[in-house]
């Protein structure tokens, strides 16, 4: 029988080292009361994300954006550049990259502060969330907040985390009513569904579209 060129070749993996890109906002020191993760959706640069975020700057508050590692551009072959966390290629690779990756950033932003007199918080947008919450199913995250912003699961939240894990972790859910991706689903069912593995879900919408409402994120971060 005559060999293909998919009968002999052979697929191996190489683990290398990466530069990854981060912005904060704000300072961390003995006057910060909350810090917040915040986690791009795709086709985002964390440069101009972290800017969402700026009415939470209140010089008590440090936020940090994590930058996906995969970068392209959005339209051809030059212009604007966006970042992905992962894509089907390569899964589990992906994943535990972006993973590990977090949880150096974590621990290097994090190194030397006392866990009991800053809140830690962490969030989601958009395909962020499967990011954020794959990433504390990790057990290496200390989350006192977490919130859920336009995240879908296709295949239920069990798919990227054990809802146990949150059992005990604050959770909130946020959307904008008219979201151009979220409008094509049952959003009732779409809240329920996400209420159902997290039954402390807290839930809040607004009259917006895909993207991060500045007065609803005041609303979650200081009441």
């Amino acid at each position: 029988m005559t060999s293909t060129l998919l009968d002999i070749m052979q697929e191996h993996h190489l683990s290398v080292a990466r530069t990854a890109r981060y912005f904060t906002l704000g300072s961390l020191d003995t006057t910060t009361r909350q810090v917040w993760f915040v986690l791009h959706g795709y086709g985002q640069l964390a440069q101009f994300f972290i800017r969402k975020f700026e009415i939470l700057n209140d010089g008590h508050t440090f936020i940090v954006a994590p930058e996906a590692l995969s970068r392209f551009y959005l339209e051809g072959v030059t212009g604007r550049v966006g970042a992905s966390w992962m894509t089907r290629e390569e899964r589990p690779q992906e994943i535990a990259d972006y993973v590990a990756y977090l949880n150096q950033l974590y621990d290097t932003v994090l190194e030397g502060q006392d866990f009991s007199k800053i809140q830690i918080n962490v969030l989601g947008f958009s395909q962020g969330n499967a990011t954020v919450l794959r990433w504390l199913n990790n057990d290496h995250v200390h989350c006192d907040h977490l919130v859920i912003w336009a995240g879908f699961f296709a295949n239920g939240i069990a798919d990227v985390i054990d809802p146990v894990k949150l059992a005990n972790v604050p959770t909130t859910l946020a959307y904008g009513t008219m979201d151009e991706y979220l409008v094509q689903i049952d959003l009732e069912k779409y809240g329920a569904d996400i209420q159902a593995a997290i039954p402390h879900l807290q839930i809040v919408t607004f009259d917006g579209k895909h993207t991060v409402d500045a007065e609803t994120l005041k609303k979650i971060a200081f009441n």
